[in-house]
């Protein structure tokens, strides 16, 4: 699952967020324009999923939701084939697991 796609499976939840994306490593030019953004104040959710796209694979990035300047989601993704998903949200961790059964809690 790409980030995109875990992007639009949250909906309308992420969508007010503002996003800020750290990389442990920059496999596409695209990931330097998403660390310029996420700089300072960071950027709103259409912004990152412009830059995503369905089919960039992104390897050991942390992309943080913030409302307010609180954290409020943090996306992890491993390996390019792990995602750790906290949220304060309940709801959130829920839809999640309703679409990916194969999801576990850790």
């Amino acid at each position: 699952m790409t980030l995109a796609e875990l992007l639009v499976r949250l909906g309308g939840f992420g969508l007010d967020l503002t996003r800020r994306v750290e990389f442990d490593e920059i496999v596409d030019p695209r990931c330097v324009e998403m660390e310029r953004r996420s700089a300072d104040a960071g950027m709103d959710t259409l912004t990152l999923l412009s830059l995503t796209t369905p089919f960039l694979q992104l390897i050991d990035v942390e992309a943080r939701g913030f409302a307010e300047d609180k954290p409020v989601l943090v996306l992890t993704e491993f390996d390019s084939s792990l995602w750790d998903v906290r949220a304060v949200d309940e709801r959130v961790l829920s839809e999640l697991r309703h679409h990916y059964p194969g999801a576990k809690d850790l």
